[in-house]
């Protein structure tokens, strides 16, 4: 069950801080275009705003154009509503050129290092992602003690 953060109680002046998290591109296509219900939790507590998603200009185009690839078979109406559906929910951040962290990992596969870099910079609590290169640098993303990587099935919110 997801707390109810960013609902202030009727004695509490500040309520408190929204999760942010980082989607991978296949995480977002699971949960705009395939409807897959290992993700749906956490879509839903995005889409009732328990939790926040954080994306960046090169993670947007990533996915408009993963949202053209043919196995994911939508028309381009579709594509287009499946990009605003995520739009909608979804903070941009602006973020210095790519490299740029002292001390982060690098991962093994350059197309997924945005998603580190913008989880980092955006200072995300959680990356989700299935992506094993990604999932490679928990440990030692976690002793950096900056964000968690986790696959979407593992993430859970503590009360």
């Amino acid at each position: 069950m997801y707390p109810r953060h960013g609902t202030a109680s009727p004695t509490s002046r500040q309520s408190a801080p929204v999760p942010l998290l980082v989607l991978d591109t296949n995480v977002v296509l699971d949960w705009i275009a395939f409807g897959d219900p290992r993700v749906r939790p956490i879509a839903d507590a995005i889409e009732c705003g328990l939790l926040q998603a954080a994306t960046s200009s090169a993670c947007l185009q990533e996915l408009r154009r993963a949202l053209g690839y043919a196995q994911v078979k939508l028309n381009a109406a579709a594509q287009l509503l499946a990009f605003e559906r995520y739009t909608a929910f979804a903070r941009v951040f602006a973020l210095p050129e790519p490299g740029t962290v002292a001390g982060m990992p690098r991962c093994e596969d350059p197309d997924d290092q945005k998603f580190l870099e913008l989880a980092w910079h955006a200072r995300a609590s959680h990356l989700l992602t299935r992506d094993k290169a990604l999932l490679k640098l928990a440990r030692p993303l976690a002793q950096l003690g900056r964000f968690c990587v986790q696959a979407p099935q593992e993430f859970y919110l503590q009360p």
